[in-house]
């Protein structure tokens, strides 16, 4: 994913604005980045991805996810239709082995 791609797809935050808004406010927890322009907030599909972005910036990591745009955006239109992420997207998303990270965590951003 490039930094101008939308991360939460609900309300149009891109990559580049999560980044930001990790450097500037260097939240505690994964769920204040919904303060970031309401990230999370919408249909929740972002909600892992979110909380992988934060736990790569508390490990000093450049927050990304490996998936294209295309990809994710699909994988989002089958959540809003079944209401059950494909680990599998998770998994290309985030490169979490399966069974680990945010995989593991479709609900709510804690």
């Amino acid at each position: 994913m490039h930094p101008d791609d939308e991360v939460c797809l609900c309300f149009h935050v891109t990559l580049r604005k999560i980044r930001h808004f990790l450097e500037r406010e260097d939240p505690p927890v994964a769920s204040l980045i919904s303060e970031c322009l309401g990230a999370g907030t919408g249909c929740m599909w972002c909600v892992p991805f979110l909380k992988h972005l934060h736990a790569q910036h508390t490990r000093g990591e450049s927050p990304g996810l490996s998936i294209s745009p295309q990809r994710y955006a699909e994988g989002r239109g089958d959540y809003r239709t079944t209401h059950a992420r494909d680990p599998g997207v998770v998994r290309e998303a985030t490169g979490d082995p399966p069974g680990a990270g945010a995989a593991e965590h479709p609900g709510p951003v804690e």
